[in-house]
């Protein structure tokens, strides 16, 4: 029976793992993994993290069953983060917990495809695993150019492709951060974009995996809530993997933001019945470590002030990066000028496949065949020889 199954391509960037430990070059820069990393290279556990896990070890009385829906605790201490002052919206909006952001967003498309929408219109390049989903979960979907040559977001793209769909028809968004690119959209922006949605009755559902990383928490989620304050519905998936560093731990949940009145709140009701069968059908029980360990954080001002402190260092230092980076300029043929106003993890150059080879076999610099580079692997002590490598390759 198994020789009825066709060989799979391998995913490139465990590939790309493989290549870089197998290197033996003591300067060799990784660019490829989507972790961030310390100016010394290290990916630690955050302070606060290891505080919570402590108070877990010394307080916690039991591992039993959660359900489907998770630690319910833990998905409403983040929704004030996420949506502001008024998490719940009036009562329209409620979660669930999630392995990871992967989860959520599988639990969105899915949930998607199940309440009726038969086509999904989303930037690209985007996140690989979207597209993975999509094919997998059967949901067809149609790409848009989300950034400009210059590096700057393609609004009218995005506005387009919202007012070509309607009714039956979801976009996705990345809600801050962008993966791959680092390019997001500016306030009035995201105001076109939520004005849009409700004009043509595109279903929103809004990936929010790396808040906190671009300028702060609340900037990170404005323009967001600018869409979920216009539209009637909208489906949030959220990942803590990255602004809590519990990648492993996969720590994620999934929002629900239904219309206002008794009937939305029915609506809302039933819309959980199908995602909790769903979950149960997929994964059962999301995994409670993690997400007890960030509900223990957000329960306490001093561990909550410490894990905003620790993200904060993040965000200054992938700040430093692109703006030495903006400032080298030119670099052979690539200008690097852009990434500066760019924000998150990760930005995309304009090197071709056989350029990112010979940067790797030159040079010792791994990064993704796109083009892709994790801004985060980049330090004070090897950034003069990444942009030298750009210019050698591509002058």
């Amino acid at each position: 029976m198994l020789e009825r199954l066709e060989e799979q391509s391998p995913d490139a960037l465990l590939a790309l793992i493989k290549l870089y430990a197998a290197d033996e070059r003591p300067d060799k820069v990784d660019l490829g993994v989507g972790v961030y990393r310390t100016g010394q290279g290290d990916t630690p556990v955050f302070g606060a993290i290891k505080g919570a896990e402590q108070r877990l070890v010394d307080t916690q009385n039991s591992k039993s069953y959660l359900g489907p829906e998770g630690d319910m605790g833990f998905v409403h201490a983040l929704m004030p983060y996420i949506f502001g002052s008024d998490a719940t919206m009036g009562g329209r909006l409620e979660g669930m917990q999630t392995p990871g952001g992967t989860g959520a967003v599988r639990l969105a498309i899915a949930l998607a495809k199940q309440a009726g929408i038969t086509k999904l219109h989303m930037g690209t390049p985007s996140w690989p695993n979207h597209a993975q989903i999509l094919g997998d979960v059967e949901l067809e979907w149609q790409g848009f150019e989300h950034a400009n040559p210059d590096g700057t977001a393609n609004i009218d793209a995005v506005l387009a492709a919202i007012d070509g769909a309607g009714e039956g028809e979801a976009v996705l968004i990345h809600g801050c951060c962008h993966n791959p690119t680092g390019i997001d959209y500016s306030l009035e922006q995201w105001e076109a974009i939520a004005d849009a949605l409700v004009a043509s009755g595109t279903f929103p559902i809004i990936d929010t995996a790396y808040q906190g990383l671009g300028f702060g928490m609340a900037e990170d989620a404005a323009g967001m809530r600018r869409v979920l304050a216009k539209v009637p519905e909208a489906f949030i998936a959220y990942s803590c993997d990255k602004n809590f560093g519990m990648y492993r731990d996969r720590v994620g949940a999934f929002y629900i933001l239904s219309a206002a009145g008794e009937a939305g709140t029915a609506t809302l009701a039933k819309a959980f019945s199908n995602a909790n069968a769903l979950a149960r059908a997929s994964w059962s029980m999301p995994p409670d470590h993690g997400a007890a360990a960030v509900r223990v954080i957000l329960r306490d001002p001093e561990l909550t002030e410490q894990w905003l402190d620790e993200l904060e260092q993040m965000r200054a230092r992938m700040r430093q990066v692109r703006e030495y980076l903006g400032e080298a300029g030119m670099a052979g043929g690539v200008d690097l000028t852009p990434l500066a106003t760019q924000n998150g993890l990760f930005s995309v150059l304009p090197v071709s496949k056989e350029q990112v080879v010979q940067l790797r076999e030159e040079h010792g610099i791994y990064m993704a065949g796109s083009g892709r580079i994790n801004i985060a692997g980049l330090t004070m002590d090897n950034i003069d020889k990444f942009i030298g490598a750009i210019a050698d390759v591509t002058g």
